[in-house]
């Protein structure tokens, strides 16, 4: 019993001879040597995990805490003219953006004159939707999905919700989006 074990000592101690002798090549390439190696203590170890695992934390916390905040404000955008909604003619329609240069938005008037805006984009892919004059309603080509002209309510087809209402006012014939308002998340 003893002799097996002096000669595992043996074998697992020229293997630990082995393994150096054959890394010693390429130990130019690393930036410790096997002795410093050693220098590193367990309690080392520990403690970077710790302060590590720490700092990765909090900044996940940080950037929730800020998400959260963000979500609690209301956005409020500056009124902005609809450049040529003067031109426009009862059951006709015409592309805008709002708030940003990237939001498309749809201004339709209605043919007893009244304007209702849109944001472009189907609540069900994203698809770009068109004013329908021959229905009076607004329609997405991709998955012929229906809204209605003065709602933006789904008349029929596979979008969940209405689509994003934009806030308007009319003065002096001129017609300025003054708010965007994502709708069909109220339950």
């Amino acid at each position: 019993m003893s002799s097996n074990l002096s000669e595992t000592i043996d074998r697992v101690l020229a293997d630990e001879t082995d393994v150096r002798r054959a890394t010693d090549s390429h130990q130019a390439e690393f930036p410790y040597s096997r002795d410093q190696e050693a220098e590193v203590t367990r309690r080392e170890f520990c403690n970077f995990l710790v302060l590590t695992s720490t700092t990765m934390f909090a900044g996940a916390a940080g950037f929730s805490a800020k998400a959260m905040y963000d979500a609690g404000v209301e956005k409020r955008f500056a009124p902005t003219p609809i450049e040529d909604s003067e031109t426009l003619t009862p059951g006709s329609a015409m592309n805008f953006t709002y708030p940003g240069e990237e939001d498309t938005a749809i201004l339709i008037r209605s043919r007893d004159g009244s304007y209702h805006a849109f944001g472009q984009k189907c609540t069900h892919l994203s698809c770009p939707v068109y004013y329908s004059k021959e229905h009076q309603r607004i329609e997405c080509p991709c998955h012929e999905g229906g809204f209605s002209e003065r709602t933006g309510e789904v008349l029929y087809g596979p979008p969940p919700r209405p689509l994003d209402k934009i806030e308007i006012e009319v003065h002096n014939g001129r017609v300025f989006a003054t708010g965007r308002e994502v709708r069909g998340n109220e339950t």
